[in-house]
């Protein structure tokens, strides 16, 4: 019989839009259980990675970025948040290292002290292959003088690079070991518990995004209308009906491109990555729908899930 203490939680990363938080969580995971983007916004539900190894299973939840709301659906994901913080053991605030720490990244920090009782807090230095080792230093200075800045202290202060895997299995070690002593939450070998019909919805939305300007993505969400294996095969064919939606007829022609290229070119790419996800042959059918002001209209944002 193993004497091996088994520890098992929660653990949520936060921070500003595009800090690294669903690159983190999937390179702790070891595999691809959320969209990353190098647009803001990227995230917009809580989305579950699992890490289970011997000494104990680490359920990562990360958050969508908290930011100034200007919809209706910006307001409901920064309450997804919020709510999500009283729901973990420890909180991972993920602070770029290229990036000087703002008055949104201190705005975050004074509402999370604020929380009774206090979370264990996690200083992620992310990005650090990109920022190099002299500002990272200079970066983990201006995190910890934060503490006495705000008030508060933080368990683990960590640089570290998904991309390059530099201290990653630090920052697991040190997640897992300030989580209380417990079962597994999921089975082994599990490594999300989002539904393939989201899974396959968010690929998608994460191959549109590299193809579409820079004003679009925020107007942009996927829906998956259908899914089923065709019948009649011996070699497996999962047919995939989806809708790209767009909020104004102007944005349509944006995804379309010319002689509908740029959606032909989103639709082989995307195929190629859920049959690489889900392992079997995939047919995707993609339209794209305009719903007007989806992100402002409550009705609206119930028919899309949020």
């Amino acid at each position: 019989m193993s004497d091996t203490v088994f520890h098992s939680g929660f653990a949520c990363f936060v921070g500003r839009p595009n800090a690294g938080k669903s690159t983190l969580t999937n390179a702790l995971v070891g595999t691809k259980v959320a969209i990353a983007s190098d647009k803001p916004q990227t995230t917009r539900h809580i989305i579950r990675g699992i890490l289970t190894r011997d000494d104990g299973q680490l359920v990562i939840l990360d958050t969508p970025g908290i930011h100034r709301p200007r919809t209706l659906l910006g307001t409901r994901l920064n309450q997804l948040v919020y709510d999500t913080w009283t729901e973990v053991d420890v909180i991972g605030v993920c602070l770029p290292c290229p990036d000087k720490i703002g008055p949104g990244d201190r705005h975050l920090l004074t509402q999370i002290s604020q929380l009774s009782p206090t979370p264990t807090l996690f200083a992620l230095a992310t990005k650090m292959d990109i920022a190099g080792q002299k500002r990272t230093r200079e970066h983990l200075i201006e995190i910890q003088q934060l503490e006495s800045e705000l008030g508060f202290q933080w368990e683990h202060i960590i640089p570290v690079s998904a991309l390059t895997g530099e201290n990653l299995d630090k920052v697991s070690d040190l997640l897992l070991g300030s989580l209380p002593q417990g079962p597994a939450f999921y089975p082994e070998g599990e490594v999300t518990d989002e539904p393939t019909q989201t899974l396959v919805a968010e690929l998608i939305r994460e191959v549109a995004l590299t193809f579409v300007q820079q004003e679009l993505p925020h107007s942009l969400t996927v829906t998956v209308e259908e899914m089923q294996n065709r019948e009649g095969r011996e070699k497996p064919l999962l047919d995939i009906y989806a809708n790209l939606v767009v909020e104004r007829d102007s944005q349509k022609p944006i995804i379309l491109g010319k002689k509908a290229e740029r959606l032909r070119a989103i639709g082989t790419e995307a195929r190629r990555r859920i049959s690489a996800l889900l392992g079997v042959q995939v047919h995707l059918d993609l339209r794209v729908t305009v719903v007007k002001d989806w992100q402002r209209d409550p009705k609206a944002l119930r028919r899309l899930g949020f």
